[in-house]
Parts: structure tokens; sequence; C-alpha cells
């Protein structure tokens, strides 16, 4: 269990940036992992006062809050009615609905886990996340930075219509996903992503035409080893998830 020297409620986003960059101090976003840390924070910093918990719908993307929790997204009928059960099914194993009623967007992108099922999911669509200092950017491009102090304020996820599906293995129902997988097609051209490899999900574009496109998919990705499975039964599980994902898409 973490502790706090001291707990300050930010007014105001400069207030969280400029405090957020001391590296002994932490955001404290819905706290649920770092509860399982050991860390000594000097001052934790809460965003609950920034009006950060909604989730917005525009004409051309939803903006989502880095305070809107994962239950937030599971069960909100407009993203479920422009991504059908895809915000669903990116959630609804995640630990339980006590833990979703905490956990936060912001949170899970900013930590950006090598097993995080947000992550795999999002990647396969097309979003942008906006930070306090470095302003918007793709997610992709931020999955791929190490983290830093910035704050993470909104994420974006475009509304033009494109299909993504999700889907993973588990040793048991709310454990962490011992590989995850997401398809998405937009105008003909296909997505994959891959995470929880064990490393952090990245993204790959394939052509179903090509007879091959299942096998050089898979080798566009590496594989590790650890205590939940093999590199070689990643693989073999990659081959399914993707086949499956690919499958469900062309089926509508």
């Amino acid at each position: 269990m973490f502790t706090a020297q001291n707990y300050v409620m930010a007014s105001s986003l400069e207030e969280a940036y400029t405090l957020n960059q001391k590296k002994a101090n932490a955001i404290l976003s819905g706290g649920c992992f770092l509860r399982l840390s050991k860390k000594r924070i000097h001052t934790l910093i809460d965003l609950s006062a920034l009006s950060l918990d909604q989730i917005e719908e525009f004409d051309e993307e939803f903006r989502i809050g880095a305070m809107v929790t994962l239950r937030d997204v599971e069960t909100n009928d407009a993203l479920r009615a422009s991504f059908g059960d895809g915000f669903y099914e990116m959630v609804r194993h995640i630990v339980g609905v006590q833990f979703r009623n905490c956990a936060t967007i912001g949170g899970s992108l900013a930590a950006r886990f090598g097993f995080s099922d947000i992550l795999t999911f999002l990647l396969a669509l097309d979003c942008e996340v906006e930070l306090a200092h470095a302003g918007r950017m793709p997610l992709c491009e931020y999955a791929a930075m190490k983290p830093d102090r910035d704050v993470l304020v909104y994420l974006y996820v475009k509304k033009n219509g494109r299909r993504a599906v999700y889907q993973t293995v588990r040793q048991t129902k709310t454990d962490i996903p011992v590989l995850a997988c997401a398809v998405s097609v937009l105008n003909g051209e296909y997505r994959a992503v891959v995470g929880a490899r064990p490393a952090r999900a990245m993204a790959v574009s394939f052509d179903p035409v090509d007879p091959d496109w299942i096998s050089k998919t898979v080798d566009a990705f590496s594989f590790g080893s650890n205590m939940r499975a093999s590199e070689e039964y990643r693989r073999h599980l990659a081959v399914v998830l993707l086949t499956r994902a690919y499958n469900a898409i062309r089926e509508g």
C-alpha cells in the first residue's frame, strides 16, 4: 500500500501539471493499481474537481474525460450505439463492477500497462489523447512514449464508421489477459492490434486478400514468455484470436 504525505485536490489543470512535475508526487486517478504499490508519495494530486468525468458526444467524435470510470464507458448508451459491444467487451473482464466503478480511463491509459485491455481495443479505433502540456496527439503515438510527467486530460474517439472486434484469452475470468487482440476495418482497410504479448499493445495493417495474411500479421509482432504463458503459446493464440476477430468483422 502506498503512503502520501500531502493531498491536493487540484483547482486547475495548470496546478495539476505543475505539481506533477516533481517526481515525488503522483496523480491519484482511480487509485486502483496505485494502491498495490509501496510508493512513498510526497503529494497526491486529485483531478476530481476538474469536470473530467463526462462522456461528451459531438458530430465527429466522442470526448471522454480522464476521470471517466471504466464502468461509465461500459454502460454508456451513446458509445454502444456507435461501436456496438466494443467498449463493453473491452472492460467486462476487468476484476469486477466495484473495481470498474473506481478505475478511470485516464489512469488506465497513462499507465501504459503491457496487459491493458483498454489500450489494445482503443488502438483498433481512431483515437487521440489530449495532454495538459503537449496538447492533442494520436493515441498510437502516446502509447509508444515512455511515461512522463504530463497530465492526460481527454480521450477522443472518432465517429468515422470504423468497426472493431475485441478478443482475449485469460486463465480465469477476472485475471489479466494471457493475450489480447483486436481487429478493425474502415473503408476496406484492416488493422490488427495485439497486447499482453506480454509487452505493450501495438497495431499493424493487413490485407485479407493475401492468402498468407494471418501468418504475416502475426510475424509483425514480437512475443515473450512469463508466468502466464510461453512465447510459442502466445503466438498460437494470436493466430486463433485474430482469425476469430476478422471472421466476426466479416459476419457483421
